[in-house]
C-alpha cells in the first residue's frame, strides 16, 4: 500500500487525449495521493505534436485524475529533478527501454513505475459525466392539462421568479446518497452470484437535505434543521449543505450514524441498494433541542416542509408540536412521508396543505387496498384534514386531488409523467414536493403547483444522482429564457 503523500509524476505530449491515456493516468493517481502531468511543450516536442499546445493542455486538465497540469518547456530529467516527484509514471512499454529518468530519481531515492492501467478502468471519466450531465429531451409539457386550467408559460414564469421572495424551513430525515459504478466481471463459479469491482464512487446530499438544497436552487432563503451522527457522513453533510447555500442545523445524536444510502451501479442500472441507518426515534432531549431550533427557523418562515423518511428524527409527538407553532404563525405547511422499503403513515400529519404521497403509501394511511384512486384520494384527504394531495403514481405520472372552497366534489385531475425515459427516479418525489408546495406558497394554485412539481421532477430525473433543481432550467423547459 501507497504512504500517504506521495506524489507521482507524468509528462507525454497528449495531443488527443484517448482512452489509453485515461488508463495510464488512473494507475498514476492510483499510485500516489497527488498526480503532476507535464505536457510537453510545441518547442520540445516538435514533430511530435501536431495539436497547439494550450488545447493539450486543457486536455489534460480536464481530467478528474489530475491535480496539476503545466506546460513542460525543458528536458523532463530538469523538471523531475526541480519536482522532487516520489513516483514517476511512465507506460509499460518503456520499461525495456532506456529511461533517463531513472539516474535523477536514484539520486535521491524516487521510483519508476512502469504500467498502462487496467482496461476495465478506461471509461471512469465518461461514468462520472453520467453524474453531471442531464438529457432532457423526452420531457414534453402537458399542453392539454394547461389548456383546462388555463394555464400560460408567462403565469408560471412569474411564479417562479416569486420563489425567491420566499423564506422556507424544511425539518426531516438527513440521508446521504452515495452511487457506486462497478464494472460487472461476470457470474461465480461457485454459485449464481454476479460478480462487480467498484470503479468509481460519487456522494449526493440525500433525503430532507435535498429538499432543502432545490428550495435554495430555486431561488428560495432555506432553514433545514435535521439529526445527523458523529461521523464522516456528517462531516460531507455539512459542507456539501453549506455550499449549496442551505442553513442547516445538525443536531449531533451520538447514538446514531449519519443515514447513507449505497446504490451500486453498472451500465446506467441499479443493481443493489444498501441503507446504513438507526430507525429508532430520537430521545426526548433530542426532541426538545430540534423544537428550540424550529422555533427560531420559524419566527420569519412563509412555508415549512416536513420530509418524513420514517428514520427517527420526526416522532409523533415532537411533529404535532411543531405543526401546532405553525399553525399559530399561520405558515403554510406540506409534508411528504416516504414508505418505499419501510412502514411510514403520511396520515400523521394533519392538516397540511399540501402532501404528496405515493399510492401505496396512501393505501398503506388509509388501510384501504381495493377503491379507485378518486375514492382513496378522498379518504387520505379526509383523514388527514389536508387541503390538497398530489398522488405520485411513478410512470403513471400524479392524481391531483383538491379541496376548493365551495365545491361540493372535491376537483380531480391527472398529469402523466413528463419524461417518458428517465435515467434515474430516485429524488423524483423530493423535487415535487419542494417545488409544488413553493408554487403554493408563492401564490399558485394546485394546478400550476402540480405542473411545476411535476416538470421539477422531470428534470430531476433526466440525470443520475441528487444535484439540486436550478430556476433556469425549469425556464428552459418552459422555452423562457432566464
Amino acid at each position: 500500500m501507497i504512504p500517504a503523500g506521495k506524489t507521482v509524476f507524468v509528462s507525454g505530449n497528449f495531443n488527443v487525449l484517448h482512452p489509453g491515456h485515461l488508463r495510464l493516468l488512473r494507475f498514476a493517481k492510483e499510485s500516489g495521493d497527488r498526480l503532476i502531468v507535464g505536457v510537453t511543450s510545441n518547442r520540445f516536442a516538435g514533430h511530435g505534436a501536431y495539436v497547439p499546445e494550450q488545447l493539450r493542455l486543457e486536455g489534460i486538465q480536464s481530467s478528474n485524475w489530475v491535480d496539476e497540469a503545466f506546460l513542460l518547456d525543458q528536458p523532463v530529467t530538469d523538471a523531475i529533478e526541480r519536482i522532487r516527484p516520489d513516483i514517476v509514471v511512465k507506460g509499460k512499454e518503456y520499461e525495456f527501454g532506456f529511461n533517463p529518468e531513472l539516474a535523477v530519481l536514484e539520486q535521491y531515492g524516487g521510483r519508476l513505475l512502469f504500467g498502462s492501467g487496467e482496461t476495465t478502468f478506461s471509461s471512469v471519466d465518461l461514468i462520472r459525466k453520467e453524474f453531471e450531465l442531464s438529457d432532457s429531451r423526452s420531457i414534453a409539457l402537458p399542453m392539454d392539462f394547461m389548456e383546462r386550467h388555463e394555464i400560460d408559460r408567462k403565469r408560471l414564469e412569474f411564479l417562479l421568479f416569486e420563489f425567491s421572495k420566499l423564506k422556507v424551513c424544511v425539518v426531516g430525515d438527513l440521508i446521504v446518497d452515495e452511487y457506486i459504478t462497478c464494472q460487472a466481471l461476470g457470474m461465480s463459479q461457485e454459485d449464481t452470484t454476479i460478480v462487480v469491482t467498484p470503479i468509481d464512487t460519487a456522494r449526493f446530499i440525500g433525503g430532507a437535505g435535498i429538499v432543502a438544497a432545490h428550495a435554495v436552487g430555486l431561488g428560495a432563503s432555506v432553514e433545514f434543521v435535521s439529526v445527523s451522527g458523529n461521523d464522516s457522513a456528517r462531516e460531507f453533510a455539512q459542507a456539501a449543505l453549506m455550499e449549496t447555500g442551505v442553513k442547516a442545523q445538525l443536531l449531533l445524536d451520538e447514538s446514531r450514524p449519519t443515514t447513507v444510502k449505497q446504490r451500486f451501479r453498472s451500465q446506467g442500472k441499479t443493481l443493489l441498494r444498501v441503507s446504513h441507518l438507526h430507525q429508532a426515534a430520537i430521545s426526548v432531549s433530542q426532541q426538545k433541542k430540534m423544537l428550540e431550533a424550529l422555533e427560531q427557523s420559524l419566527e420569519h418562515a412563509d412555508l415549512l416542509v416536513f420530509s418524513d423518511f420514517n428514520y427517527g428524527c420526526l416522532p409523533q409527538v415532537l411533529v404535532d408540536k411543531i405543526v401546532k407553532i405553525a399553525k399559530a404563525r399561520n405558515i403554510m405547511q406540506a409534508a411528504d412521508s416516504q414508505s418505499s422499503s419501510q412502514v411510514g403513515d403520511i396520515g400523521r400529519f394533519k392538516g397540511m396543505d399540501l402532501i404528496t404521497p405515493t399510492e401505496r403509501e396512501a393505501r398503506i394511511s388509509t388501510r384501504n387496498q381495493e377503491d379507485g384512486l378518486v375514492v382513496l384520494g378522498e379518504l387520505l384527504r379526509k383523514q388527514s384534514v389536508a387541503g390538497n394531495i398530489l398522488l405520485k403514481l411513478g410512470a403513471e405520472g400524479l392524481l391531483i386531488h383538491s379541496c376548493l372552497e365551495g365545491a361540493q366534489i372535491s376537483p380531480t385531475d391527472r398529469i402523466s409523467a413528463l419524461n417518458s425515459t428517465p435515467k434515474d427516479v430516485a429524488g423524483a418525489g423530493d423535487s415535487l414536493l419542494i417545488t409544488s408546495s413553493m408554487t403554493l406558497a408563492s401564490g399558485g394554485n394546485i394546478w400550476e403547483s402540480a405542473l411545476l412539481g411535476s416538470l421539477a421532477a422531470a428534470v430531476q430525473v433526466s440525470r443520475v444522482g441528487n444535484t439540486p433543481i436550478r430556476t433556469k432550467e425549469l425556464l428552459s423547459e418552459l422555452a423562457i429564457e432566464a
